[in-house]
C-alpha cells in the first residue's frame, strides 16, 4: 500500500483532502503501525550503540508517521465528522494506543536515553537535543516505562480504555448539542434579537427543511452551537425562552442516549488508577508533574491570590447588575440566565455600544488584514492567501507564511466558521506538518504547516461573515498559537513550535495577541465599516477600549471555577469515596462563585477541555499562561507603544525567544530570556483592572 492508493499514507505533506475518505482510514493506520512497528524494533537493536543526534534523528520518523495520519483523521473527525468515519477511527484506536504505549515503554530506548543524559558529554550537547533526552525520560516514566508484568498490562490496559472514553465523550458532546433546537415562528418569540442572529437562525431553519425561511419572517431555528447560544441568552428579551434555552446547555450530554455522566466517573477511577500505578497519589499531581507549575500547592496558592482580587469585585458587579436590572423593569431576583442578557444591556448603558454595532466594523476579510499587518509590524513575517491548495471544505482557506524578504517559513489552513451539524464547537490550532531538519527534502528544513479552527458566525445572506469583538478575540489567539508552531527555529521536530512546551506555558502566545486588541492603533489599522469603508470612530473606540474591564471580577472567578473544579476531581475525589462528585462540585462552588449554578446545572458533563481534550488537572494553565502573556506585552508598555522602532525591536525579540524556542528550553527560561527577570502577576492585575495601575 502507498500514498497512491490511500492519500492517509501521504507522511509529512499537505492532505490531499478532496481524495480522503472513512475507508482509507484502518488500511492506513495499520500500514503506518507495520511501518513503525518495524523501524522501532531496529532502532531499539541499536539504540545502545548511537549517540544523542542519531538516536534522536532514527526516533523523529517513527513518531512523525503516526503523528501525521492520526492526527488527520481525527482533525477530519472534529471539522467534518460522520458515522463512517467515526466508527472507523473507534475500530483502530486501540490498536494505535497500544503501539503508543509499546514505544513510550520501551526500556530499549528509555536506557539509551538514561545513558546519553548521565554521559560526560550531555551538557554540551545543543539545547534541543538535551530537551528531546530529557522529554523522552519523563514521557517514558510517565508512560509505565518502570512496570513489569501484570501491573503493565493493567496500566496499558487502562490507557486503551481511556482513548475510547474520551472519544465517547467528545462525540456525546457533539451529538448531543446537534440533538437539541429550538424553533421560534411568531415576531414576539423573537423579540430583542439583532438582524445577524435572525438572519443565522433563519439559515439553521433552512438547513433543517424550511426552505422558505427568511430573516423578516421565520421560521427561526435556535442551537445550542456558540454562534447561535450565546448572542441568543445576551438578546432575547422572552425571559421563558432565555430559560429554556439555557437549561438545555448547562444539560448537555447528560442524559440518554448521550450521557456523559457515567464516563466522567469511570474516566476519574481510571486516571487516579494510572498516577497510583506511577507513584503519584493523585492524578493531578501526575499532570503537574509535566508542567511548569512546581506542584499541586504553587497551583492552588496561584488561584488562591487571584480569588483574592476578584471575589469582592465580582460580588460587586453582581450587586450592580442587579440593581441595574430592577431599575429598568427586570425581575427582583436575577437568575442564571437572566444574567448575559442584563450584563448586555448594562455594558451598552454604560459604554454606550452593543456588539451588533460592532459586528459591521469587523468582516472577516479586514480582520485578517489587520492580523496579519501587526504579525508583519511585530515580527516581520507576511502572510499571503495561497487559494491553489484546497482545504477539507469550501469554506477553508490556505495561507503562506514569509519572512520580509520572502523567504518562506510556514503555512497555515483557516476554518473559520461554524458548522454544528458536523464539526465540533470551540477553538483550536494544531499540526499539520512539524519543521524537522531530519524529515527535509534535501539539505534544508521541513517547514511548519498549522490547522487553526474556529467557530465563528458564518456569512449570511449574501454578507462577509461580520465578526463580534469576542470572535476577533478567539482568532487572535489561535493565530498566537499558530504563530509559536510556525515560526519555531528549532530543528529537532519533538521540541520545535509548540511541542514540547509545558502545557501551563502553551497559552502564552495565544493570550499574548489577543493583548494587542486593547491598544488602539491596531484597532485603527483594521476596523473598517464593511459597506461604506468608513473607520470605527474615534469615540466608539475609546467606549469599546473603556469596557474591556467590563465586569471583569466576574470574568475572572468564572475561570478560577473551572481551574478549581478541574484541580479537585483530579485531587480531592476519589471515585467511589465518602464524597460524591457533586458534594466536591458543590464546596468548589461555594469558594468560586458569587452566582451559584442550578442544581441541575450538568455543565461538566460537556467539559471536553478536561475529558476529551488535553487539559485534565490543567485547566489552571490559561491564567497561569496569562500572567506570562500579560507580563510579556507589558515589556512592549514600558519600551512605548507608539514607538514603533521600540516596538519593531521587542516583538522581534519575543520572536527569537518565546515563538523561535519553542520546547527547546524549559518555559522559565524562554520567558527570562525575554523579560529579563521571572515573570509578575502585576500586570495582569492592572490590565483587568483588579488593581490601580
Amino acid at each position: 500500500m502507498t500514498a497512491d492508493s490511500n492519500p492517509l499514507l501521504a507522511w509529512g505533506t499537505l492532505p490531499d483532502f478532496d481524495a480522503i475518505t472513512a475507508d482509507h482510514v484502518g488500511p492506513a493506520m495499520r500500514e503506518t503501525l507495520a511501518r513503525c512497528e518495524a523501524d522501532l524494533t531496529a532502532l531499539e537493536a541499536r539504540a545502545a550503540e548511537l549517540d544523542a543526534f542519531a538516536l534522536v534523528g532514527a526516533l523523529e520518523p517513527i513518531e512523525d508517521r503516526i503523528g501525521w495520519t492520526w492526527t488527520l483523521a481525527n482533525h477530519l473527525n472534529s471539522v467534518r465528522t460522520t458515522d463512517l468515519l467515526r466508527k472507523a477511527i473507534e475500530a483502530v484506536q486501540g490498536e494505535v494506543v497500544a503501539f503508543q504505549s509499546r514505544l513510550a515503554q520501551s526500556r530499549p530506548l528509555y536506557e539509551a536515553f538514561r545513558r546519553l543524559r548521565d554521559g560526560d558529554g550531555f551538557d554540551a550537547l545543543p539545547s534541543a537535543v538535551r530537551r528531546v533526552v530529557i522529554l523522552n525520560l519523563r514521557g517514558a516514566e510517565h508512560s509505565g516505562v518502570g512496570l513489569v508484568g501484570e501491573a503493565r498490562e493493567r496500566f496499558n490496559k487502562n490507557q486503551q480504555e481511556l482513548a475510547r472514553l474520551s472519544l465517547e465523550f467528545g462525540n456525546n458532546v457533539l451529538d448531543a448539542t446537534k440533538a437539541w433546537s429550538l424553533d421560534l415562528t411568531t415576531g414576539d418569540e423573537v423579540r430583542g434579537l439583532p438582524k445577524s442572529l435572525l438572519g443565522l437562525a433563519a439559515q439553521n431553519a433552512r438547513s433543517a427543511g424550511h426552505e422558505d425561511a427568511t430573516a423578516d419572517r421565520g421560521p427561526w431555528r435556535v442551537t445550542l452551537d456558540y454562534p447561535s447560544f450565546v448572542p441568543f441568552m445576551e438578546y432575547a428579551e422572552r425571559r421563558d425562552l432565555r430559560e429554556q434555552v439555557y437549561r438545555a446547555y448547562v444539560t448537555r450530554a447528560s442524559a440518554p442516549p448521550f450521557d456523559n455522566g457515567p464516563l466522567i466517573e469511570r474516566i476519574l477511577e481510571l486516571r487516579r488508577e494510572q498516577a497510583r500505578a506511577l507513584g503519584f497519589e493523585t492524578f493531578a499531581e501526575l499532570s503537574i508533574d509535566a508542567k511548569m507549575a512546581p506542584d499541586v500547592a504553587a497551583v492552588s496558592a496561584l488561584l488562591g491570590d487571584l480569588r483574592e482580587v476578584s471575589y469582592a469585585a465580582a460580588e460587586r458587579e453582581l450587586g450592580e447588575l442587579g440593581a441595574f436590572a430592577a431599575g429598568h423593569g427586570g425581575p427582583d431576583r436575577l437568575a442564571v440566565w437572566d444574567h448575559a442578557y442584563w450584563a448586555r444591556r448594562l455594558r451598552q448603558a454604560r459604554f454606550d455600544y452593543s456588539d451588533e454595532e460592532l459586528r459591521p466594523y469587523f468582516p472577516l476579510p479586514q480582520v485578517l488584514d489587520g492580523l496579519f499587518a501587526l504579525a508583519e509590524r511585530l515580527f516581520g513575517v507576511r502572510v499571503t492567501a495561497n487559494d491553489a491548495v484546497r482545504g477539507w471544505h469550501e469554506d477553508v482557506r490556505f495561507f503562506d507564511v514569509a519572512d520580509d524578504s520572502g523567504a518562506p517559513l510556514a503555512g497555515f489552513y483557516l476554518d473559520a466558521f461554524s458548522r454544528p451539524a458536523n464539526k465540533r464547537g470551540g477553538a483550536w490550532m494544531n499540526e499539520c506538518v512539524g519543521r524537522s531538519r531530519a524529515l527535509a527534502d534535501g539539505d534544508g528544513v521541513r517547514l511548519p504547516i498549522a490547522y487553526l479552527v474556529s467557530n465563528q458566525s458564518p456569512p449570511v445572506d449574501g454578507k462577509p461573515s461580520l465578526m463580534t469583538f469576542n470572535e476577533v478575540q478567539t482568532l487572535f489567539h489561535e493565530f498566537g498559537h499558530g504563530l509559536q508552531h510556525m515560526l519555531t527555529q528549532v530543528d529537532e521536530g519533538a521540541v520545535a513550535g509548540i511541542n514540547g512546551v509545558e502545557w501551563d506555558a502553551v497559552e502564552l502566545p495565544s493570550q499574548f495577541m489577543e493583548n494587542w486588541l486593547r491598544h488602539r492603533p491596531a484597532l485603527e489599522r483594521f476596523a473598517r465599516h464593511y459597506e461604506t469603508g468608513e473607520p470605527l470612530p474615534a469615540e466608539l473606540i475609546d467606549r469599546v477600549l473603556a469596557s474591556q474591564t467590563f465586569r471583569a471580577g466576574t470574568a475572572f472567578l468564572r475561570q478560577l471555577y473551572f481551574a478549581d473544579l478541574d484541580l479537585a476531581i483530579h485531587h480531592r475525589y476519589e471515585p467511589g469515596g465518602a464524597l460524591t462528585l457533586a458534594q466536591v462540585q458543590a464546596d468548589v462552588v461555594a469558594r468560586n462563585t458569587v452566582v451559584p449554578p442550578l442544581p441541575e446545572d450538568r455543565f461538566i458533563c460537556s467539559f471536553g477541555h478536561l475529558f476529551s481534550g488535553g487539559y485534565a488537572a490543567g485547566y489552571y494553565s490559561y491564567k497561569w499562561a496569562e500572567v506570562l502573556s500579560a507580563d510579556a506585552f507589558s515589556a512592549f508598555e514600558e519600551a512605548g507603544l507608539d514607538d514603533e522602532d521600540a516596538v519593531r525591536e521587542v516583538g522581534h525579540r519575543f520572536r527569537d525567544t518565546i515563538l523561535a524556542l519553542g520546547g527547546s528550553l524549559d518555559p522559565m527560561s524562554v520567558f527570562v530570556r525575554f523579560r529579563g527577570r521571572k515573570p509578575d502577576t502585576a500586570p495582569l492585575l492592572r490590565h483587568n483592572g483588579l488593581v490601580a495601575a
